[in-house]
């Protein structure tokens, strides 16, 4: 593919520099965000009764879930790499096949002609190369100056809440007017039309780019996608550990918390299938103003340091108003304050963490942030099952107050250092 070398520190030509600072860029960026978004959602609106038509018990759809959790862990890294190594044009074609290909084995599955279980499980393979999120991540990272990057990836959280809400809509009323055979389809064709617009409008390199931006040496050699080696050592680099284990421990609790959130508006607050799905939307809502106003305006007033703290101060206090809920109206009076702290500490760690490294690695460091969720997706169904069947719900409110509350003791005594891109 054209381009691939010029992540690896091959210069881009003025002509293509120039189209790279072009707003279209971003904005098409943003575009592709969210219509993987929307078909990821549509996949989760329909997922469990699919699930359950074909005979899965809770178990199963448990080891399910936790598959494609373990895959998305274990390839985040490695798609971070590959597009260092190949550049944003490559990156965003290969996930957007590999999407294509889960949803075409998903649509498979609802065929009776068909052995669907067998088609069910298999069609979470292709999850370990479906990270078009970190890819726009990496695309923007690129593309943004230091002082700009906190709110060019808090606008990101729009895309998310647009998958949010309109795949959640999306997923279920296809299902109950064409069956539910068609959001899989429908997501088929849409990621299709991602690949064939990421392969030909999207530029082959955004390395090197700006003005901020500090790419690898030219002529050095060029490590394997696979070198876990090269990967591990950009965890341990001057102020990347701490920030990014912050990242991890203080996002554990609330991450535990969302992984049961299904069950625990069943079993806790008692609500209907619509009535989960309005809340639903509710978060996503919360979720776009959030990242898309709130964020990028606090970005500009606050420091990056002052806004983590502010978010785990916020976690504490949520945490001790969860353990004291008892109805889903206490929860909708707390959410904006759980949205605010889990947006807060994704955005401004991903900030610090692309700071801290240089162009050529920002693929990388998101790819190993990106993992963050999956771990959760992973360790989270039987950790959060065994603490709900055992204390309830309120035993999540003390876990996140616990955590956060020793999080921020160390961050009060060992602030963790900011960094910036190191060539302007």
């Amino acid at each position: 593919m054209q381009g691939a070398g010029a992540p690896r520190g091959q210069g881009a030509s003025p002509a293509q520099t120039g189209a790279l600072r072009q707003p279209w860029v971003l904005l098409l960026t943003y575009a592709l965000a969210s219509v993987e978004l929307v078909c990821l959602f549509m996949q989760f609106s329909v997922l469990p009764y699919l699930s359950r038509s074909l005979g899965l018990d809770t178990i199963t759809f448990g080891y399910l879930q936790t598959t494609f959790g373990l895959l998305q862990l274990l390839g985040g890294p490695l798609f971070g790499r590959f597009a260092d190594q190949h550049g944003a044009r490559a990156a965003f074609t290969v996930s957007f096949l590999a999407a294509s290909a889960l949803y075409l084995l998903l649509a498979a599955a609802c065929s009776p002609a068909l052995p669907g279980v067998a088609l069910l499980f298999a069609s979470r393979l292709p999850a370990l190369l479906m990270h078009t999120l970190p890819a726009a991540q990496m695309v923007v990272a690129d593309l943004s100056t230091p002082e700009e990057r906190p709110a060019a990836l808090g606008r990101l959280g729009l895309c998310f809440g647009v998958g949010t809400i309109v795949g959640s809509l999306l997923g279920g009323n296809l299902s109950a007017a064409c069956g539910i055979q068609c959001p899989p389809f429908v997501a088929f064709v849409a990621n299709l039309l991602g690949a064939a617009l990421s392969f030909t409008c999207i530029p082959a390199s955004t390395k090197g780019t700006g003005a901020h931006g500090q790419a690898a040496p030219a002529g050095g050699p060029q490590a394997s996608v696979f070198d876990l080696k090269a990967i591990s050592r950009l965890l341990l680099r001057p102020g990347i550990l701490p920030v990014f284990l912050v990242k991890v421990i203080s996002g554990f609790p609330s991450g535990l918390f969302m992984v049961m959130f299904s069950i625990v508006c069943m079993d806790f607050f008692q609500l209907e299938a619509t009535q989960a799905s309005y809340l639903t939307s509710f978060f996503g809502v919360l979720l776009m103003v959030t990242q898309g106003l709130v964020i990028g305006r606090l970005s500009r007033r606050f420091s990056e340091a002052a806004l983590l703290r502010a978010s785990t101060l916020v976690f504490i206090v949520v945490g001790l108003a969860m353990a004291l809920m008892s109805n889903v109206f206490h929860f909708c009076l707390l959410m904006p304050g759980l949205v605010f702290s889990l947006c807060t500490l994704n955005v401004v760690t991903d900030s610090m963490l692309t700071k801290a490294v240089s162009a050529s690695d920002t693929g990388t460091m998101l790819g190993l942030c990106a993992a963050v969720q999956p771990l959760t997706r992973t360790l989270g169904p039987t950790l959060g099952g065994l603490l709900y069947r055992r204390f309830g719900v309120p035993v999540f409110g003390h876990v996140q107050f616990a955590v956060n509350f020793l999080v921020l003791l160390v961050l009060w005594r060992q602030p963790v250092p900011q960094k910036t891109d190191k060539v302007r």
